[in-house]
């Protein structure tokens, strides 16, 4: 999983993510923050997020939720995993290396099919 650094719009909540650019706005996957241009406004509300006014409207953003591309399964870092010993506030990162989606990882016919399904096939929710 890359280390990306996500930016969220103070006023209305949006995260620009470099994995995800805006190409329907010209500013393809992979731009970084840093890199956009100095006129570049929230698609949403418009907040400006760059120049001397502006950058106080977009600040780092971590996100907390990772969702299993295989099934769907939500891992909430705030949440953890009691069951499987691992403790509320355990950030994904930290999971241990052989860590596998409690829902479908468990079952040998996705295993079968999809192979281990551990912290690779989770994606960040930019929520």
């Amino acid at each position: 999983m890359q280390d990306v650094q996500r930016y969220q719009c103070k006023p209305c909540g949006y995260i620009y993510s470099p994995l995800r650019g805006e190409p329907h706005r010209g500013i393809p996957a992979g731009t970084e923050f840093v890199d956009l241009p100095d006129d570049y406004t929230c698609p949403v509300c418009g907040a400006t997020g760059k120049g001397k006014v502006g950058k106080g409207a977009f600040v780092p953003f971590a996100p907390t939720k990772y969702r299993c591309k295989v099934c769907g399964y939500i891992y909430d870092e705030a949440r953890g995993e009691a069951r499987h010993g691992i403790p509320r506030g355990t950030r994904f990162v930290d999971l241990p290396d052989d860590y596998v989606c409690p829902v479908c990882g468990l079952d040998p016919k996705i295993t079968e099919f999809y192979g281990k399904v551990g912290k690779a096939q989770f994606e960040p929710l930019d929520i």
